[in-house]
């Protein structure tokens, strides 16, 4: 995927003040980081970021004055009400760069019988080149049967993909099993008991209402 291009401008005022300005103007403030050096702080518009965002793993090549900067998504501030994103923190990379980023996995296809497809691990950590972070990850559990598993050395990763180094290659990252039934307690002799004890009242006023 091509980087996503966003222009925005240089941030010269801070504070909560100002980033509540900015946001009333349309503009979202967000920060640049390069390892150890100076930051960059901008402003973003707001539309057009929002909907840039919907892209996981996304690179971004963001530029602001005479500077052109290629990132990714680090964190994203939104507020827990109005859901309108805050702040975003960026983190600076450079071509050839390789990463890791925690990629959504999914399923497709149907296992056999009343099997049911789990997803253990809902976000993969996979490490790879800044322009090539994959969006998702989609394991086939079609003629999967209970109790198959896939683990994640089984995952067909995009070519240049590989599994982070922390993770686990045998555990689990999808498992195939029937839902068991909730099964309903058993009436004990107490309860039925009560359920005649509750039930004669209702008997006898129905047998005066009939005399």
């Amino acid at each position: 995927m091509a980087a996503i291009v966003l222009e925005g401008n240089e941030r010269t005022e801070f504070g909560k003040g100002a980033a509540r300005r900015m946001r009333v103007a349309g503009m979202i403030p967000a920060t640049i980081y390069a390892g150890g050096n100076q930051p960059a702080y901008i402003e973003l518009p707001m539309r057009e970021t929002t909907n840039a965002l919907r892209h996981t793993n996304a690179l971004y090549q963001i530029k602001f004055g005479d500077n052109t900067k290629h990132a990714v998504v680090k964190d994203v501030q939104r507020n827990p009400v109005k859901r309108i994103i805050e702040h975003i923190d960026f983190y600076e990379v450079t071509a050839g760069e390789k990463i890791t980023v925690e990629v959504p996995v999914f399923v497709e296809g149907t296992p056999k019988g009343a099997a049911v497809a789990f997803v253990d691990i809902q976000e993969l950590p996979v490490r790879a080149d800044v322009t090539n972070l994959p969006e998702r990850i989609v394991i086939s559990v079609d003629g999967l049967q209970d109790g198959d598993k896939v683990f994640a050395k089984d995952v067909t990763l995009p070519e240049g993909v590989e599994l982070a180094e922390h993770v686990n290659p045998e555990e689990s990252v999808v498992t195939v099993e029937v839902p068991e039934e909730v099964a309903l307690p058993e009436p004990t002799e107490t309860d039925a008991a009560a359920a005649a004890t509750d039930a004669a009242p209702a008997a006898d006023a129905s047998a005066a209402k009939e005399a």
